[in-house]
């Protein structure tokens, strides 16, 4: 059992992020994230802006879309990861957008994860930090490649941050799979050092604040680094639209439920509805079934 931190609320000197998330992977049942990706001409009609080359209504659009998705996937799902790129397009407005989205996402008691892959040091880095605590993000996305001084600013007042490891996009093999003088890859020397970073920070769940992200089409790398990341959560893109599947996914958990988080956007924010049914309720549907897929995979599904 995972130790009861809470997710909710602002954080205090006790908060750590791989406690908090894996005692609402507990409480849910499913290790399983809602990626939030709001695009204005994939909006439920009765949302699109009458103008769409107005970008106040598109941002109130977008805004009320996520709201909307947060208040219904709360229930079933344990984390939600906001797409900075899809409100931050919007300037200032989309900003505020997305400030209020997160902290309606902390408020209900999902696990927040803001995915900015920010990279930078010193003083840099520290605002970037700051500017995600004061979004009320549990965690964020971060690049690794500056080192521990890209990294560490992200780990401040227990919160957590995912490194991009090894990524699902194929044009990330021409860097990633390099080879270096060692016999290691890249991604395994960036999974090195994401597990040394990480260990001061490992905490009562068993796993740190530093996690990893590893796509789940990446299948025939990732025993290995999960061995490579004993103690690291594993933030899984890829699985479902992607063409990520379960079998691709199994070996990211290190026993039952614990040790990943498997994201999926599209097919869930985005679900083909019936007529007469609401497009909330296809969105539910859809997080539920996901939920159970993921269920299934971990041995918790009944």
């Amino acid at each position: 059992m995972c130790a009861s931190a809470s997710a909710t609320g602002p954080t205090s000197a006790a908060f750590h992020a791989a406690d908090a998330l894996c005692a609402r992977v507990d409480a849910i049942g499913s290790a399983t994230c809602v990626g939030l990706d709001p695009v204005v001409e994939k909006l439920p009609p009765a949302l699109l802006p009458k103008d769409p080359a107005d970008p106040t209504q598109c941002v109130a659009a977008i805004e009320s879309f996520s709201r909307e998705i947060v208040a219904t996937v709360s229930k079933a799902t344990a984390a939600v990861k906001i797409q900075a790129a899809c409100f931050e397009r919007y300037g200032p407005e989309g900003f505020a957008a997305m400030w209020r989205v997160l902290d309606d996402a902390s408020r209900s008691g999902l696990v927040t994860l803001l995915d900015f892959k920010r990279g930078d040091i010193g003083i840099s880095a520290d605002h970037y930090a700051a500017s995600a605590r004061a979004a009320r993000a549990h965690w964020t996305t971060i690049s690794a490649y500056l080192g521990a001084d890209g990294i560490a600013p992200f780990l401040g007042e227990g919160r957590g941050s995912f490194a991009l490891v090894r990524t699902s996009n194929p044009s990330g093999d021409a860097l990633q799979a390099l080879r270096l003088a060692d016999g290691r890859t890249v991604a395994e020397a960036v999974a090195d050092m994401v597990d040394e970073l990480g260990r001061p920070s490992v905490g009562a769940s068993g796993f740190s604040c530093l996690g990893a992200v590893v796509g789940a089409t990446k299948r025939a790398e990732i025993a290995s680094l999960r061995a490579r990341m004993p103690h690291t959560v594993f933030l899984v893109p890829g699985y479902g639209a992607q063409g990520g599947t379960a079998d691709d996914v199994r070996a990211c958990f290190t026993s039952g439920h614990r040790g990943a988080l498997i994201t999926a956007s599209r097919s869930v924010i985005y679900p083909k509805w019936t007529a007469g049914a609401t497009w909330t309720a296809a969105v539910l549907d859809a997080a539920r079934v996901f939920a159970d897929e993921i269920r299934t995979i971990t041995g918790q599904g009944h």
